[in-house]
């Protein structure tokens, strides 16, 4: 091979990761031979050997890599053959590195879903921790960065959390649409050998082996499935960091990230900045590069192994890797948060908050909605002409004077009682609801 098509062929410097997958088919790969009568038991148990030692030579660092190693896949053939010595050429019977490495991505993608369904529980902990350490503190909620009405604290919290929790069941739901097991497909058309697929799927805990032996080697759905469910994660990430960069600047002054989880200036000696947050907000666009540059790459093509498909794995490793840093970083910046509880209820309070209760307290008492409306916005217009709060406006109008009362501390937090509401009449069904959905998902795991 030229240096130059060597140079654009090699992948052993990104898949080397797989080597404990590569392993695990392979191992599964003996097996099957075996009991096909393809192998005798001295040969299986040689082999199941090398690739022990293979498999620690790796954990200890010591595995060196040869020359001609393209892969992971055709480094670990040869150093079996070198430790099996003649029955190493046997292991590749009946197997292509086409369903070898489909095989290995999936047994790898499989571990990667766990493993970012983990971190993302534990965000949710993080979350529903800081939530119930400040029971009772409020702030305001927001449309269009616009104070618009008072929520809990934790009742905002939790709205992350539930966002997290559909992440982490399209991460279920991929897993298990992934776990069918390509191993037997060959190059595309299956092989001549009395192989069982089923039997090595079930040894890899698969839940099924392939149906279709050229769909097997050349479907990547289940890594375009995985980025997508990344890359969304990823968005809910981004808003959260996005939140936390807003709630901790002066101007909000809503929070304080510990120490651990600031940087300083190069210059500045007074900031603490939130770099935390920013990067979360930043990976995102990574994430979704990533998905889109996959989709590129499968959407032209033809049935049924490409080269092509060596684009696969870079892309999934690196938001694999991102996603759970990001994930374990924003776990502990929540956990070193302090909520300025004061600032925050002070901000919630503002009378023109009120204003929505005001129209329902008129509805309550038979007024059209769109009447009650308007006449509030008339109140409003007043407030804002005059600049008088909305408080001494109502206190001052004989038509809604009985309606102070509404503005009293608390008051229009509390009035926030419909089910799923931000009230705290409301909040323990939600808080409820949240654990029985972290246990059920831990359940899964």
């Amino acid at each position: 091979m030229d240096g130059a098509l060597w140079d654009l062929s090699e992948s052993y410097p990104f898949d080397h990761v797989l080597y404990a997958y590569d392993v695990e088919g392979s191992r599964a790969h003996v097996r099957g031979l075996a009991r096909a009568g393809l192998l005798e038991e001295d040969e299986s148990t040689t082999l199941l050997a090398a690739l022990g030692e293979i498999e620690r030579e790796f954990a200890q660092g010591t595995f060196l890599r040869g020359p001609g190693d393209e892969d992971i896949h055709t480094a670990i053939e040869r150093r079996a053959t070198e430790l099996a010595g003649a029955v190493g050429a046997k292991l590749h019977t009946a197997r292509s590195r086409n369903d070898q490495v489909a095989t290995a991505l999936r047994l790898y993608t499989r571990d990667a879903l766990t493993n970012i369904v983990r971190a993302s529980l534990d965000l949710v902990g993080a979350l529903v921790e800081l939530g119930t350490s400040h029971e009772g503190a409020y702030l305001p909620g927001y449309t269009h960065l616009q104070r618009a009405q008072p929520v809990l604290l934790s009742h905002h919290l939790q709205a992350h959390a539930f966002a997290l929790l559909r992440d982490v069941d399209r991460l279920f739901d991929a897993r298990e649409r992934l776990s069918v097991s390509p191993l037997g497909a060959g190059a595309l058309a299956g092989t001549s050998v009395a192989i069982d697929p089923a039997f090595t799927a079930e040894l890899l805990g698969f839940r099924a082996a392939f149906a279709n032996s050229m769909d097997a080697v050349s479907d990547r759905d289940f890594v375009a499935e995985a980025l997508f469910d990344i890359a969304l994660l990823g968005v809910h990430l981004s808003r959260m960091g996005e939140e936390i960069v807003l709630w901790t600047s002066t101007e909000f002054n809503f929070a304080s990230l510990g120490d651990e989880f600031t940087t300083g200036s190069s210059m500045l000696p007074q900031k603490r900045n939130s770099d935390v947050a920013e990067l979360a907000r930043g990976k995102s666009g990574r994430l979704v590069g990533n998905l889109t540059g996959l989709l590129v790459t499968l959407k032209g093509l033809p049935l049924s192994y490409n080269r092509d498909l060596q684009e696969d794995k870079e892309p999934l490793f690196d938001s694999v890797r991102q996603v759970l840093l990001v994930l374990r970083a924003m776990a502990g910046a929540y956990r070193s948060l302090t909520f300025h509880e004061e600032v925050a209820r002070a901000s919630a309070e503002d009378p023109f908050i009120v204003a929505t209760d005001l129209a329902e307290q008129l509805v309550v008492e038979g007024v059209p909605f769109r009447q009650a409306y308007e006449q509030v916005g008339e109140l409003v217009a007043e407030a804002l002409a005059t600049k008088k709060s909305l408080r001494d406006v109502v206190a001052e109008s004989p038509r809604f004077e009985r309606f102070v009362p509404l503005f009293e501390e608390g008051a229009a937090l509390a009035r926030r009682r419909s089910p799923g509401a931000s009230g705290p009449e409301a909040s323990a069904d939600q808080l409820a609801r949240l654990r029985r959905a972290c246990q059920e998902a831990a359940q899964r795991i």
